[in-house]
């Protein structure tokens, strides 16, 4: 049972969270704190937190569940304003999908408090964002990575484990910088090349009549351009090695789609679309 927990950024992620942990019958009171006073009046009329304070020192200050859900560049903020104000039986985890980045600046603010920090990544999500859109089954069956590091406490990373568990996760446990890497990967790419392929035919002097035929799979392919802007401009730069290692792969894929197309190589592009097709059917599925 988490007797007071405070969620430092009240939007779709930490809304849910606490949606989950109520009707889970697993908090007793939900502080929220966050820069945006009228998200945070609207998150208590939604019945989504109990009460909020908008400083992050005084919200921090008797909780025993702190969960940082700002963006990546707002952490190193946030760290630095809670330090020398969290109780020494508090528990810190976060919900940033790069991790080094913010293990750097948690270990740097919190000094020898750092022990008490999980760090976290809750696989789930939505391209709509704030309060309002949250929902407490949003964590059913989903993944939640927990990255704790050699300094971390056991009861700390225990107590992180049994939150999400409690909101019907499923918890996985890897290094901080494989998670960076699988997450460049799996997730970060392929919101780069939804944003890039929107801009891009955006651009184009018929772009109108584009969108107007633009069928289902444009639309599912596209859908996470309408993520949150500053969210994604953080990971590019939290991340930005792994990133950059499998944008330079992806182009060198197009590049030999393109040569392909352009020496008229059929078994070529066969080849190609077969292998990618009979991957992704064994590893995701068809459907």
């Amino acid at each position: 049972m988490i007797e007071r927990l405070v969620i430092i950024g009240v939007g779709l992620i930490g809304g849910s969270l606490s949606l989950a942990l109520k009707q889970a019958g697993k908090v007793g009171q939900v502080i929220g704190c966050g820069r945006n006073l009228q998200e945070l009046q609207k998150a208590v009329e939604l019945g989504v937190i109990d009460s909020f304070e908008e400083s992050i020192a005084k919200a921090v200050e008797s909780a025993d569940m702190i969960v940082v859900a700002v963006p990546l560049g707002a952490m190193e903020t946030v760290f630095d304003q809670m330090k020398g104000n969290i109780s020494k039986d508090a528990v810190i985890t976060d919900v940033g999908s790069a991790k080094a980045s913010v293990v750097k600046v948690a270990k740097a603010a919190l000094g020898s408090q750092f022990v008490q920090f999980v760090p976290g990544h809750p696989i789930a999500g939505a391209e709509k964002s704030g309060v309002e859109a949250g929902f407490a089954s949003l964590y059913q069956n989903r993944r939640i990575i927990l990255t704790p590091v050699p300094d971390t406490h056991e009861l700390a990373t225990k107590k992180v484990d049994s939150m999400w568990r409690a909101c019907g996760a499923n918890i996985d446990y890897i290094s901080v910088e494989h998670h960076d890497k699988v997450l460049a990967a799996t997730s970060h790419l392929p919101h780069m090349l939804a944003y890039a392929l929107v801009n891009y035919l955006s651009s184009l002097n018929d772009h109108d009549e584009i969108f107007r035929y633009a069928a289902g799979g444009f639309r599912d392919f596209t859908r996470i351009a309408s993520s949150d802007p500053v969210m994604w401009r953080d990971v590019c730069l939290s991340n930005g090695e792994a990133l950059l290692t499998f944008i330079d792969g992806y182009k060198s894929e197009l590049d030999m789609i393109s040569a392909a197309i352009q020496t008229n190589d059929a078994d070529a592009l066969l080849e190609l679309f077969g292998k990618a097709k009979s991957e992704r059917d064994s590893l995701i599925g068809s459907c």
